[in-house]
Order: structure tokens, then sequence, then C-alpha cells
């Protein structure tokens, strides 16, 4: 992988499942705008270039669709700096995201990313 000056940052894939404990989805609910308004200023400072909720296989074409996790494809310096990022998250913070189960990984992408 080059390090020349004109290179991209480097890219990390994020998985962050949901606790499975009872509550949970009503913890990730009450929390959600400030978690989307963060988000929403990782996306604009170029952090986050995709991201989503992950739901439920049963839910996922239903209007009530059940979130058990997040993912994240974000760009950044090396991956201390995303840990920093996603252990400020108010899903992290307030214990809607797994901690122990949480996964950040460098990824080589094979095609764009927007």
């Amino acid at each position: 992988m080059s390090t020349s000056a004109t290179d991209p940052r480097p890219k990390f894939l994020v998985y962050a499942p949901d606790k499975t404990e009872e509550g949970t989805f009503e913890r990730r609910l009450s929390v959600r705008p400030d978690h989307l308004a963060k988000a929403k200023e990782s996306i604009s400072g170029g952090f986050i270039r995709i991201a989503g909720a992950l739901s439920t296989p049963e839910t996922y074409n239903t209007p009530n669709k059940k979130m058990v996790g997040s993912m994240f494809i974000v760009e950044a310096d090396d991956i201390e700096e995303v840990k920093k990022k996603i252990e400020a998250d108010i899903y992290y913070t307030s214990g809607v995201w797994d901690q122990e189960k949480l996964v950040i990984l460098p990824m080589i992408p094979a095609t764009p990313i927007p």
C-alpha cells in the first residue's frame, strides 16, 4: 500500500452490534437523535464515508424495522483515531453497542467508495 501524499486516507470497516439485553432497542431509539446529529458532522468532516443501521432479516421489509447494530466505512489516519471516535459515540457511551463485540478492521477497497 502506497503512502504518497496524493493517496486517500486509509479506510476502516466498523461493525458495531447492539447488545441483546432487554431495553437496548428502546435505549437506541432514545439517543438516536444525538447519534444522527454527530454522524452528520462526521460525514461532512470526511470521517464517515458510508454508514447505516443493521436490521433483523424478519423486519427488513416492514415499516417497523428492528435495528440491531450499525456499520460504517470510515476514513482516518490510523485505527486509534477510529477507536477514539467510535468510543465517543452516544451508542457506545450509553450502552447500545456491545463493546465486547465491536469490530474495527483496516479495509482495502476493491471498488470506489463515495
